[in-house]
């Protein structure tokens, strides 16, 4: 029965075959197309298949990180894009939980928990501004102005998934948004430790309001928005030119200067000179200065903006520089004090950290540690001497650390900066147009050092005017508005409580 189902199968797949084949072939020819006339529309015509020459150039700029012009044009490159989103999560693990560890251990335990609250606060705060405006006063263009970016990306508005070219090729401009949205987090919430266990809690939130609104989207546009007036690499008529990789003068002489001024206005903590004021937990100390070493990477190597050598080479020199200035810090503190102490190791190495910032990704290894070496020793002179012989209260050194070594890093960059590290210093688009770059009499071109050095000192120069002239007026409208300090009681009792009604630890 099975063979005589499958052999009907057989001859009806067969005869099947066959109709199909004689339609085919008595089938009338196919009718010529009409000719397309003055009133027939034209059927529209495909785009023409990328050439291989096309595809090759843009695997090319793919890989030398510069912006494609055919097919890959608008599209955010995978590779570079998932290095920038890791580098913005460490810069964020450099305020939540590092800094916040950093700072925590090294105050009271009565006021562990402002601290924690301070930089969440700050965190909040900054990233509402940033969504609204920040990011595009920074990094807007439609201004045309050296100062301020622009209104064009208000509310984020077209913040996509294709790339802003202006500033990276290859990663797409959300991605680089909250990139720089963790670098606008972490500036402010540095200041908190020149003025810690002492300031309240709703003034530091409005101090921090007016002071990115006054202070850091200008100074962050100026140094790396397109238009900016201190971009010397990327901006072709910049008037100052200057170079800044990650942030040491837009990072660390703002919010450094800016505390050192906000600390002297405010006043020294109560019993300041008379109680025992040791930090309450170095192991946290430790731990958050870990972390911050961790975070930096995303900071610093993340600062090219891109998975590229220029990223690897600031890998290098961040790590060399931190550990070079925390062993020479501590080295230099058991010479002086007769002990190195882990507070030595810690704050050596945020100095380094900070000092190598603004010249990671224009020096060689070489110049790293000459940079670690001098960070191990200015900004410890500061701490160790300077701080005590004029008496300011700067609560965790912040001043001494970030001001001070953000300083001699913008210094150092303009001396030790070289385009073996980073050939962007030849740019010769901007040779003959006062820029880093003047031309040589056999076509090449040659970083000019004395334009990026009298770059370096003029950028410094307008950091610091701004950051101080610009504290003091903020200070003095937040002490009008809510007050500045809590008080006698509650700073005695702790801010914890005062601020926030909880304990960091029950005991």
């Amino acid at each position: 029965m099975t063979t005589t189902i499958r052999s009907l199968f057989l001859m009806a797949s067969l005869a099947f075959a066959s109709v199909l084949t004689a339609q085919e072939e008595t089938a009338p020819p196919a009718a010529e197309p009409a000719a397309v006339t003055e009133t027939t529309a034209a059927e529209p015509t495909a785009p023409a298949a990328p050439s291989v020459e096309d595809r090759v150039a843009d695997l090319e700029a793919y890989f030398n990180n510069v912006a494609p012009a055919n097919q890959l044009k608008d599209i955010a490159g995978p590779g570079h894009n998932g290095f920038i989103m890791i580098c913005a999560a460490l810069v964020l693990f450099m305020t939540l939980p590092g800094l916040a560890l950093f700072y925590g251990g090294l105050v009271r335990s009565k006021n562990v928990l402002s601290i924690c609250a301070q930089c969440c606060g700050i965190a909040g705060l900054v990233a509402i501004l940033w969504w609204a405006v920040g990011y595009s006063l920074v990094f807007g263009t439609n201004f045309n102005s050296p100062y301020l970016g622009g209104t064009e990306f208000f509310f984020l508005k077209g913040v996509g998934a294709a790339p802003n070219t202006t500033y990276a090729g290859w990663i797409s401009q959300s991605v680089f948004s909250m990139y720089q949205l963790m670098f606008a987090i972490i500036t402010p919430a540095l200041i908190i430790g020149a003025v810690a266990e002492r300031m309240k809690f709703k003034a530091i939130m409005l101090f921090v309001f007016l002071w990115m609104l006054v202070v850091y989207f200008p100074m962050a546009h100026m140094v790396w928005g397109g238009t900016g007036l201190m971009n010397g690499v990327w901006n072709g008529d910049a008037k100052v030119t200057a170079i800044d990789f990650a942030g040491g003068t837009v990072v660390h002489m703002t919010s450094g200067w800016s505390a050192l001024i906000l600390c002297i206005l405010l006043g020294k903590r109560a019993g300041f000179g008379k109680e025992k004021m040791s930090p309450h937990s170095m192991v946290l100390c430790l731990v958050g200065t870990g972390m911050l070493w961790v975070g930096w990477y995303g900071f610093n190597a993340g600062s090219a903006l891109a998975a590229d050598g220029v990223a690897g080479n600031a890998f290098m020199t961040t790590t060399l520089a931190a550990a070079t200035a925390g062993f020479v810090w501590a080295m230099i503190e058991g010479l002086h004090r007769g002990k190195p102490s882990v507070l030595g190791f810690c704050s050596g190495i945020v100095g380094g950290l900070v000092v190598i910032t603004p010249a990671c990704g224009f020096v060689t290894a070489n110049g790293a540690m000459i940079i670690g070496l001098l960070a191990g020793i200015i900004p410890y002179i500061f701490v160790a001497v300077v701080k005590a012989k004029l008496g300011y209260d700067d609560a965790l050194d912040t001043f001494g650390v970030h001001a001070v070594g953000g300083t001699l890093g913008a210094l150092l960059t303009g001396f030790l900066a070289t385009s073996d590290a980073n050939a962007n210093l030849l740019l010769a688009d901007y040779a003959g147009k006062n820029g880093l770059a003047k031309a040589l009499e056999d076509g090449t071109f040659a970083l000019d050092k004395g334009a990026l050095i009298t770059g370096q000192l003029t950028a410094i120069g307008i950091t610091l005017a701004l950051s101080i002239i610009a504290t003091v007026v903020i200070t003095f409208v937040v002490k009008a508005v809510c007050g500045l300090r809590p008080t006698p009681e509650q700073e005695r009792d702790g801010l914890d409580i005062s601020d926030h009604g909880e304990q960091g630890y029950e005991h």
